[in-house]
């Protein structure tokens, strides 16, 4: 194969320099870059293929990871949003239950009512806070579900390259001639 004789004399005057009444001289540059210019000339259309492909699989998978990331923070953001949300409504309603109760205890003739009612915006409030909880924690789980399934396209991608490679690999070595 022509690639690989240019790259056995590219190795020979590497590890050989030549030598011409003692003095030793290193590779001459223009014919290095002549050989390396032969080299890829010799290259099969696969391997160029190959590195076009894999290059294209290596942006996809950043780009991939790019959006999951930003998915991802924007789904941890709203999470974060949500549960302050959820939390300081919850602190506001049991404060009001608690200026609430304060008012009815003050009143003599409704003390038990007021109890009860405080009771009642209390038991309310964390039932809210949790609600307001799980749905913030359903909010974060479908965001990370759609984020792994980008992922997991950009990994079917990246496979999907892997195996075209391969089979071009494949192809081209039962084609060559021993």
């Amino acid at each position: 194969m022509e690639v690989i004789r240019a790259l056995e004399d590219l190795k020979e005057r590497i590890e050989k320099p030549r030598q011409f009444l003692g003095i030793t001289f290193g590779l001459n540059k223009e014919e290095c870059i002549l050989l390396i210019r032969k080299i890829h000339a010799g290259l099969p259309e696969a391997i160029k293929e190959a590195e076009k492909i894999t290059q294209e699989s290596d942006r996809i998978v950043g780009s991939a990871k790019e959006d999951a990331t930003l998915t991802l923070e924007r789904a941890q953001a709203e999470s974060k949003r949500l549960l302050e949300a959820s939390e300081k409504e919850a602190a506001r309603t049991l404060e009001q239950a608690r200026i609430e109760r304060e008012r009815l205890i003050s009143e003599n003739e409704v003390l038990k009512a007021a109890k009860s009612e405080a009771e009642r915006l209390k038991s309310e409030a964390e039932a809210e806070a949790t609600r307001l909880k799980r749905s913030a924690d359903e909010y974060t789980l479908d965001l990370l579900t759609r984020v792994e399934g980008v992922i997991s396209k950009a990994m079917a991608s990246v496979e999907r390259g892997k195996q075209e490679v391969l089979r071009t690999t494949q192809a081209g070595k039962t084609a060559s001639p021993r």
